[in-house]
C-alpha cells in the first residue's frame, strides 16, 4: 500500500490524513484487532500411513468413523503428495514450506549413526510454528519430532512453546519428554496413543478456558513400527495389531474432536489430517504402486483431509494437485502472516480453493520426487517420468532397489495408468525431452547425489566444518581428523553412547 499511493495525491491536509489512516489500517496485524477471532489449528501428521489405510480412502479391514466424519464435513483430497518417502525430510517440508533439499534436511536423521547424530533442521530455518508465534499463538507439538536430537535442534528451538513426545523413532531412541524433562526412559508403546490423546485434549480444554488461540502439531508415531495397541483395542480389527492401533488412532481423533465440541470451539478450529509418507507394505497404498522408501506413487501419495466448519459447511472431494509444501503458505495466509521474504517457498496457499475457487498454479506445474539427494522422478500434469539412475545414487533405505528398470527413462500417464505399469516413453518423446530438461535445471538448483545445489540452504550441524554425508557408505571419504573431533564431541555430550551401539 505504501508503495502505490503517489505523493502527488496527498496535496491537501485532509487527503493526507485519510491516506495515513488507510495506511495504518493496512499495517495493523490482523489478529491484534479486537473484533477478530483467530482460528485454532490442529495439524495431525501420522507416520507411515498409506493412501488406503482409512475407510474413506478404501480401507476394508479397519473402521475409522471419526476420521471419516472429519472428511465428510471437510475436504478430502485425492491427489496429495508428501515431499519425501521417509520421515525426516517429509517433516522438514511440512514445517518449512520448501522441498527438503532446499531446507537442507533431505536425509533420514538417525542419532545412532556416526554420519547423522550431529545433524538436524538448521536453527535459521523458519517453521510454521514461528509464523504462528508472530500472531501470539501458543504453539505445541505432541508426538514425534525426528528433525535432530541434539539440544540445538529440538522443537522448543524451532518455535514451539511446549513439546510432549519422542525425539525420533522408537528404534532410534526409546525416550519420552515433557518439555525438557525426560519422563520415560522407555516409552510404553501400549500407552502411547492414550498419553498423546490425554495431552491433546488437555491442550484444547486449557486453551478454550483461557480463550487463547493455539497451533497444535499432533505428530503421532503410528502406524510406524514398533507398535502396541492399548488394552481396549487389542483384537478390535480384522488386521492384527496394525489394524488395532489404526482403530485406536481413530479413537484419538474422536476424543480430540469431542474436546473441541465440548469446549465450543469446533467451528473456529481448522483440523488437518495426513501422513508423512506411504506405508511399508503396498497393500495399504492401493491402488498405487510402491511403498515407503521409493518414488512410485505409493511412497508419496497419502490421505489429506482439511476440516474448518466455519468456512467449509459441507463435505467435498477434491482432485486438485496439492503437496506438503502448500501447508506453510496456506496457514500463513489464513492467519494473515506474510511469508518471510529472505527465502524461496515451493508451495502456494490453498485458501482460494477452500473458499470455493481454484489454485493459482497451473495443473501442469512440475512436482519433483527426490529420494535423499537423488532426483528420481518428475511429474508434469498427468505425466510422470522416472529418471535414469545408478545404483550408487539410490539411498540406503530404498529397500526395493530395481536398478535394472532405470537405465532408461520410464514414462507413465497417471490418469490412465495410476499403477505405473505401462511405460509409454517411446511413444511420447517430446514429453520425455521436456521433463528431462526440467530435471536438469532442478538438479542444478536443489542438488543431486554428492553434489549440492545452488539454491540449497544449509543443513543444521553442531560441527559446521564437517561435510554433510547422507549415505553411510560414503562416510569413508571424510578425513580422520574430522571423524576424531566428532567422536570427541559425542563422548563429551553423551558419555555412555558407546554402550547403546
Amino acid at each position: 500500500m505504501k508503495t502505490h499511493i503517489p505523493l502527488s495525491l496527498l496535496s491537501t491536509f485532509a487527503t493526507f490524513v485519510v491516506g495515513t489512516i488507510l495506511l495504518s489500517v493496512f499495517t495493523i496485524p490482523a489478529l491484534e484487532a479486537e473484533d477478530i477471532n483467530p482460528p485454532n489449528v490442529i495439524f495431525m501428521l501420522t507416520d507411515d500411513l498409506g493412501y488406503s489405510d482409512i475407510s474413506c480412502y478404501g480401507a476394508q479391514k479397519v473402521d475409522t468413523p471419526h476420521i471419516d466424519q472429519l472428511a465428510a464435513s471437510g475436504i478430502r483430497f485425492t491427489d496429495f503428495h508428501t515431499a519425501a518417502s521417509i520421515c525426516s525430510p517429509s517433516r522438514a517440508a511440512f514445517l518449512t514450506g520448501g522441498y527438503p533439499q532446499r531446507a537442507g534436511l533431505y536425509m533420514g536423521i538417525n542419532p545412532k549413526r556416526d554420519q547423522h547424530w550431529f545433524l538436524g533442521l538448521h536453527p535459521d530455518e523458519i517453521t510454521i510454528a514461528e509464523q504462528f508465534k508472530k500472531r501470539n499463538y501458543q504453539t505445541y507439538i505432541v508426538g514425534k519430532w525426528h528433525l535432530g536430537t541434539e539440544p540445538e535442534f529440538l522443537p522448543r528451538k524451532q518455535g514451539f512453546d511446549h513439546y510432549y513426545g519422542m525425539p525420533c523413532n522408537f528404534a532410534h531412541s526409546t525416550k519420552f519428554f515433557d518439555d525438557d524433562k525426560e519422563i520415560y526412559a522407555e516409552t510404553p508403546l501400549d500407552k502411547l496413543t492414550e498419553l498423546y490423546t490425554q495431552r491433546v485434549t488437555a491442550i484444547i480444554r486449557d486453551s478454550a478456558k483461557r480463550k487463547a488461540p493455539f497451533f497444535l502439531y499432533y505428530a503421532h508415531n503410528y502406524p510406524h513400527t514398533p507398535y502396541e495397541a492399548g488394552e481396549a483395542f487389542v483384537g478390535s480389527s480384522n488386521d492384527g495389531v496394525r489394524g488395532d492401533i489404526m482403530q485406536e488412532l481413530d479413537w484419538s481423533v474422536g476424543e480430540m474432536m469431542g474436546a473441541l465440541e465440548e469446549t465450543g470451539i469446533t467451528e473456529n478450529t481448522i483440523v488437518i489430517f495426513t501422513s508423512d509418507n506411504g506405508p511399508t507394505k503396498n497393500e495399504y497404498a492401493q491402488p498405487y504402486r510402491g511403498s515407503k522408501y521409493v518414488t512410485f506413487e505409493g511412497g508419496h501419495r497419502v490421505p489429506f483431509i482439511l476440516s474448518w466448519p466455519e468456512k467449509i459447511k459441507t463435505g467435498s472431494v477434491s482432485s486438485a494437485k496439492i503437496h506438503a509444501m502448500d501447508l506453510f503458505p496456506t496457514l500463513s495466509d489464513i492467519i494473515e502472516t506474510e511469508l518471510p521474504s529472505n527465502r524461496q517457498f515451493d508451495g502456494e496457499s490453498l485458501l482460494p480453493l477452500i473458499n470455493g475457487g481454484s489454485l493459482n498454479r497451473s495443473a501442469d506445474a512440475p512436482f519433483y520426487y527426490y529420494n535423499c539427494e537423488n532426483l528420481q522422478a518428475v511429474r508434469m500434469g498427468e505425466w510422470k517420468l522416472h529418471l535414469p539412475r545408478e545404483e550408487k545414487q539410490i539411498p540406503f533405505w530404498d529397500r526395493n532397489k530395481q536398478v535394472s528398470q532405470f537405465g532408461q527413462p520410464l514414462l507413465y500417464n497417471l490418469q490412465t495408468d495410476p499403477g505405473e505399469s505401462q511405460n509409454v516413453a517411446d511413444s511420447n518423446p517430446e514429453v520425455v525431452s521436456e521433463i528431462l530438461g526440467l530435471a536438469q535445471k532442478t538438479r542444478r538448483e536443489l542438488g543431486e547425489f554428492m553434489r549440492p545445489g545452488s539454491l540449497q540452504r544449509s543443513t543444521g550441524s553442531i560441527y559446521p566444518t564437517a561435510p554433510i554425508i547422507s549415505h553411510p557408505k560414503d562416510w569413508g571419504s571424510v578425513s580422520g581428523e574430522i571423524i576424531e573431533k566428532l567422536e570427541d564431541e559425542r563422548k563429551r555430550r553423551h558419555p555412555d553412547y558407546r554402550a547403546s551401539n
